[in-house]
């Protein structure tokens, strides 16, 4: 079924064949004209001739105001006095009825790529945030009359003069980015940065969500834009860290974190050194150790592999039992 804005209800045809038709008419209009001055008629009869042909030149003339060209993604909006008669999308060269108005729309996918903006996330953490928008016009008709395209349009005095589909397509800009920011904040609120504080480690988190973050952002923001009938064809955070004034503070904890992992993993790993140099001592019957000389032995063992510089061997002279 379609929808009301690919309904178009007026009469389109193929421009080649309208342009043939009216230079012919043009060109008829042009010889009866001379046919009629050269003629020798009453002269009662020439005025009303004249004036006809007047009448069909300016038919004429009007009929070149029908014709429309359409690239591809691009689309025409047809109004006939202020009424809605329907959407053009078909690819080529058409002629309609002179007198509709024909809004020009691109389809064609653009690029947003917004600023880092300065947000809390959940914990309450400032945090740097952008995003990356690709989006295009879905719905012409939404695009056309549900939104202010004049009030979003600003001029800068001195700027170059932008034409009416530049001027729109600038106030989808403007309004894409909007929205944009809003649901950014709005996820950025929803999660924590990473898995710090009171973040739980199965929590999802910006830093490591990945693409369910970009999906959940991707859809909070066609939600916002389905009024403009704006479709996202793809949104993605491009950007996050801390903001300024606690980066230094999180990067030390980072640091602390990471120390904190490798002493734990080094401790772990000399740990089984240990357990399996004295196992093997014991199997093999290498030397007989009370439980002393184990402790001093596994101090010793713990001491040489897990110290960050490395060992300085002392020469025993004596025996094990002295």
């Amino acid at each position: 079924m379609k929808t009301k804005e690919e309904i178009f209800s007026g009469v389109k045809i193929n421009g080649i064949l309208m342009l043939i038709l009216n230079l012919l008419f043009l060109i008829g209009i042009v010889v009866m004209f001379i046919w009629t001055v050269n003629a020798d008629l009453s002269s009662t009869l020439t005025p009303i001739l004249i004036i006809t042909e007047i009448v069909l030149l300016l038919l004429n003339f009007i009929f070149w105001g029908g014709f429309m060209q359409i690239e591809p993604n691009e689309a025409r909006v047809m109004i006939f006095f202020g009424e809605y008669e329907g959407t053009v999308k078909e690819n080529g060269f058409f002629w309609v009825n002179p007198f509709y108005t024909k809004k020009k729309l691109t389809l064609r996918a653009r690029n947003l790529d917004a600023e880092p903006i300065k947000v809390n996330d959940k914990t309450g953490n400032p945090i740097m945030i952008g995003l990356v928008v690709v989006w295009r016009v879905a719905d012409t008709y939404k695009a056309s009359f549900d939104i202010d395209n004049a009030s979003m349009t600003t001029t800068v005095p001195g700027s170059p003069t932008i034409d009416n589909v530049g001027q729109k397509m600038k106030a989808y800009e403007h309004f894409v980015k909007i929205q944009s920011d809003s649901a950014l904040r709005h996820v950025a609120g929803m999660y924590a940065y990473d898995h710090t504080g009171t973040a739980k480690e199965a929590e999802l988190t910006l830093r490591s969500g990945g693409e369910e973050v970009n999906n959940i952002l991707e859809n909070q923001i066609n939600e916002r834009l389905i009024i403009a009938g704006i479709e996202v064809v793809e949104a993605r955070i491009n950007y996050l860290a801390y903001a300024p004034e606690i980066a230094a503070v999180m990067l030390r904890r980072q640091q602390a974190d990471a120390i904190i992992a490798a002493r734990e993993k080094i401790v772990d790993g000399a740990v089984g050194m240990v357990k399996m140099a004295l196992k093997k001592l014991a199997d093999e019957e290498i030397v007989d150790l009370d439980e002393d000389k184990k402790a001093a032995m596994v101090s010793n063992l713990l001491v040489v592999l897990c110290s960050e510089e490395g060992a300085q061997p002392i020469l025993n002279a004596g025996t094990l039992h002295q």
